[in-house]
């Protein structure tokens, strides 16, 4: 048995799977958000660990025999977090998680380093954990002489299971330390935030052996023999480990609390100036690149939450068939934006309101400013030099036939929906736990599921959603604008 632990924004997702890749089970804890100011965004590490015993205890209580025989966990994570231990590994302050904000100012200090672009092959943005360092430094210099070590969310999990001190590639990619091409930490860069590589956790690739559970874990749970802790990956490289995505060519769309369109790369693709991710993969010797917006289901959430309705409701409103947009536009910056825009000030917006627009009106515009969104992603992955010819869609917003038709209609592209089955970030990280205990072949076992459908795009619609993305094109320079 392998075991899969996805530490989410909102929760954790623990997986358990055999042999043959067959989902035994899975169990949940949940987690809340601290938003203490405008743009901040934290959790305390403690409450992950709290989340990821009542996700396993879940487990347990269902699937005992089944749970004492894990040889392998993978963890996976959401990624950017500055989780700060000192040297006795006690937390320091609560983890600035990745879509805070706060540090734009110090994001931008260093990325006017030219330095950062050239080594990670990323514009240091203000989600990375490198500006939350330089943030902390600034703002709370007592906490920074502190730091012995600064470790990643899931990271501080496989703490919290192994006692090391472990990250892996894809994950260390987004903290704007690593040299993303050599696959190694900066020291340069490293210095250029006052830090060391003494403060970083040692490096392994996502398929290879990263610790291994601590006896009195494995006696919680009631597991006899060594388990293998695998290095992992962050959230979206084990999503795409879970989905198949690790060869050139392949992509997937996430609709998830953020936005990501994904395509992994044979072969290191920076292009920094596009705002497009260039990152390690979790399998050795592969990379991939993303664009990321930082409200997807959020936008649609905040729209359910204002208007008082679910938004399985909202979305049911609009019907079956896809619509001509209706001239109302939505810009789903609510915590600001990345790619394209590299933007931490900008904020949502309605344009083109009028007295006949109704709640589904609205619902359409907030389901178009996502699709628009990952349009504007799609042509910042153009520019980087990647092609995609077809997405598989995964997370929570691809329940929605008529978001997915949006989609497809915007981007040009078939989307394919996979057949039933959870192949997400716990998925992915199982996979990893497999690959790690076994030897066995990373592309072999990280193979992708069977398409249920396919969703092909509305030619009729081509003209009149191309106005419309547009129109959303031109609004982003003018409300930019008018704040400051």
């Amino acid at each position: 048995m392998y075991l899969g632990l996805d530490l989410g924004t909102s929760g954790v997702k623990a997986m358990l799977i055999d042999g043959d890749q067959t989902i035994i089970g899975s169990g949940n804890g949940t987690l809340d958000v601290s938003r203490p100011h405008s743009g901040w965004s934290e959790q305390e590490p403690a409450h992950w660990i709290r989340a990821c015993e009542e996700a396993i205890d879940g487990l347990k209580a269902k699937f005992p025999r089944e749970l004492a025989a894990v040889k392998g966990i993978g963890l996976s994570g959401q990624m950017h977090g500055a989780t700060l231990l000192d040297a006795d590994d006690k937390v320091l302050r609560p983890c600035i998680l990745w879509n805070d904000t706060r540090s734009f100012k110090e994001a931008a200090a260093l990325d006017a380093d030219p330095r950062f672009r050239a080594i990670t092959g990323n514009i240091v943005f203000p989600g990375f954990t490198a500006p939350k360092l330089a943030w902390v430094k600034n703002n709370e210099p007592e906490i920074f002489a502190k730091v012995a070590k600064v470790l990643l969310p899931k990271d501080y999990l496989r703490l919290w299971l192994t006692g090391e001190h472990i990250s892996e590639m894809s994950d260390s990619a987004g903290t704007s330390w690593l040299d993303t091409g050599a696959r190694k930490w900066s020291s340069e860069l490293l210095a250029a935030t006052d830090l060391t590589e003494d403060q970083m956790p040692s490096l392994v690739e996502g398929t290879e052996e990263a610790g291994r559970l601590r006896g009195e874990l494995k006696s919680k749970w009631g597991i006899a023999g060594d388990v293998v802790v695998a290095g992992g990956a962050g959230d979206n490289a084990a999503s795409a480990c879970g989905m198949g995505t690790v060869a050139e060519g392949n992509a997937f769309v996430s609709l998830g609390t953020s936005g990501v369109l994904f395509a992994a790369n044979a072969s290191y693709l920076p292009k920094p100036e596009s705002a497009v991710h260039a990152f390690c993969h979790a399998l050795p010797k592969t990379w991939h690149q993303m664009g990321v917006i930082l409200s997807a289901t959020d936008a649609l959430n905040w729209h359910s939450k204002v208007s008082g309705k679910p938004a399985a409701d909202l979305v049911a409103e609009l019907g079956e068939g896809l619509k001509a947009p209706t001239g109302v536009t939505f810009l789903p910056y609510l915590s600001g934006e990345r790619t394209p825009h590299n933007d931490a000030v900008i904020r949502g917006a309605f344009l083109g309101l009028e007295h006949e627009s109704s709640r589904a009106v609205l619902t359409q515009a907030v389901l178009e400013g996502v699709t628009f969104a990952i349009r504007d992603n799609l042509e910042a992955l153009k520019s980087a030099g990647t092609s995609i010819s077809r997405v598989t869609a995964i997370g929570g917003g691809s329940r929605s036939r008529y978001w997915l038709s949006s989609i497809a209609t915007s981007l040009g592209v078939p989307v394919d929906i996979p057949a039933d089955g959870d192949f997400g970030a716990a998925f992915g990280a199982a996979r990893l736990g497999l690959i790690a205990a076994t030897g066995a072949d990373p592309v072999a076992v990280c193979s992708a599921p069977k398409t249920e459908a396919v969703i092909e795009p509305e030619a009729g619609l081509h003209d009149a959603y191309e106005a419309a993305y547009q129109r959303y094109r031109a609004a982003y320079p003018a409300i930019r604008g008018l704040l400051n």
